[in-house]
């Protein structure tokens, strides 16, 4: 039986070793690493970061060689150095494919939030949570309680979800300017469960269509499910939807679905102004693409405009009802422990969803969607919202503040709302910069992980999670990461632990 598990095409690794600044030398660096030590620590770094699966095939030296343009006698020195360090082994015969040291940890696909008894020690960027809006989570839970004799004196099955949150979130949609009835709403574990649910119905083996960058989790979702993912560029220092690619993409790829967020993307924060929606829901229709629009971010406005006023759901552009399908959730706005979300969608659609889901799920916990359910019906949504929006903007303000105090030197556009910032790391690597932060005690992604085939090399996502001092320690540590990165290159093999500037 073969080691490995997967082959990565010389192409492929070629692509996602050059996206690395040249695979794997820092841009800035005051030292030039051998080509042999680059190309070594340009694939450990891939292995680390999960952009390439353990145990998969590499390609043969030759091979490699010539995509790289560098000697075959580069790539074997590079090979050997990877089997010293663990993170490659070889047989004779069969060929080389990528490992773990003993003891180490196999890399996430995502960054998992930390255990709580790792908080102390670690600033934890890499999850876009908050805890809790008290007193309103405490109280929806004693509602949900008092609610619950009812639907307990039922089997508790329910795949389309309680019949009165389904009312409760169609006449949320009906509110917000688009008329909806219960039958075109499900119920589901959260905003993933949604999304789960369409790649099994819309993604498998087809062409999608995303924004680039887009949100981490759901890119690995769509790639598990076998789905070919045609990146579109966002556009602008400010970044926003490029209609003339979108068009040139629907129609020319004709993708079976097309996955956006118009509501402060993750990770840019951007919001799609109502133009710009109605004529991708018109590009999407003429094409044949089933829009999935995810709103999970849509009640996280901070500046006063979108507070105000927010453009109309994209729903509401579909005039024939079947073309955008909403994903919806209670977790970015209320608390992410409270794993129920939505899908808004045609009846038909509904109805195919609920009848795949007894091979999924089943349906998802009844305490929660009646505490859901409350917090919708009683005003405690709206409260909550609101406090919690305060809680993000002063966040947002320390960070930024703290970030262009320690790191003059990078770039970011201060999003309208949302819980994310998309920053340009200065020309270094972000991918590095991530790695060295683990060192210096500050947790974070690189860009590519929101990226197709290794693009935003020079990116990270900060979240809005921290602040005042905590802030301020945050972007001493990412500064101190930066500059560990810009001296060594090398952060893992050669920056010491506990590296101070």
């Amino acid at each position: 039986m073969a080691e490995w598990t997967s082959t990565v095409g010389t192409g492929q690794l070629a692509r996602l070793l050059h996206s690395q600044d040249g695979y794997g030398r820092t841009s800035g660096g005051s030292r030039k690493t051998p080509a042999y030590r680059a190309l070594a620590d340009g694939v450990r770094l891939l292995v680390l970061e999960g952009r390439v699966p353990v145990g998969a095939r590499l390609p043969a030296e030759r091979e490699l060689a010539g995509a790289l343009a560098v000697s075959r006698t580069t790539v074997a020195a590079a090979f050997e150095a990877l089997r010293g360090e663990g993170f490659l082994e070889s047989r004779r015969g069969a060929g080389s494919w990528t490992a773990v040291p003993a003891g180490r940890p196999l890399p996430a696909r995502g960054l998992e939030p930390l255990p709580p008894e790792a908080v102390g020690s670690m600033i934890d960027l890499g999850c876009a949570a908050l805890p809790a809006p008290e007193p309103w989570l405490t109280r929806a839970c004693q509602a949900a309680l008092a609610e619950l004799p009812p639907a307990a004196a039922t089997h508790g099955d329910f795949p389309a979800g309680l019949p009165a949150l389904r009312r409760a979130l169609a006449d949320r949609y009906t509110e917000r300017g688009v008329p909806t009835m219960p039958e075109q709403i499900m119920v589901t574990t959260g905003a993933m469960g949604a999304m789960a649910a369409l790649c099994r119905m819309f993604a498998a083996g087809e062409r999608v269509a995303v924004e680039h960058p887009s949100y981490a989790n759901v890119l690995q979702l769509m790639r598990d499910a076998g789905a070919r993912l045609i990146p579109v560029p966002m556009t602008g220092a400010a970044p926003h939807w490029d209609l003339a690619a979108w068009r040139r993409t629907l129609t020319e790829a004709a993708p079976r679905m097309a996955y956006v967020v118009a509501d402060f993307h993750n990770p840019t924060g951007a919001l799609a102004d109502e133009e710009r929606r109605r004529e991708l829901v018109s590009a999407a229709r003429s094409a044949g693409t089933t829009l999935v629009v995810d709103e999970t971010m849509v009640d996280l406005a901070l500046d006063e405009e979108p507070a105000r006023r927010m453009p109309r759901p994209m729903s509401a552009f579909d005039h024939g009802g079947a073309g955008v399908i909403t994903v919806g959730s209670a977790s970015k706005s209320i608390w992410a422990g409270l794993r129920i979300g939505w899908v808004r969608a045609a009846p038909e659609v509904i109805r195919g969803l609920i009848s795949r889901r007894a091979y999924a799920d089943l349906g998802s916990p009844v305490l929660e969607q009646l505490a859901v359910t409350w917090l919708l019906t009683s005003g405690g949504w709206h409260d909550a919202v609101a406090q919690r929006r305060d809680e993000i903007g002063a966040s947002r303000a320390d960070l930024v503040r703290a970030l262009r105090r320690r790191l003059p030197d990078w770039e970011f556009a201060v999003p309208p709302g949302g819980l994310t910032l998309w920053v340009r790391t200065g020309g270094l690597s972000g991918s590095r910069i991530a790695e060295a932060g683990e060192r210096c005690g500050v947790r974070l992604p690189s860009g590519p992980r929101f990226g197709v085939d290794g693009a935003f090399e020079g990116y990270v996502r900060l979240p809005f999670t921290v602040r005042g001092p905590v802030a301020d320690e945050a972007a001493a540590r990412l500064a101190r990461a930066a500059e560990a990165v810009a001296r060594h290159g090398v952060p893992d093999q050669q920056l010491p632990a506990g590296y101070t500037s």
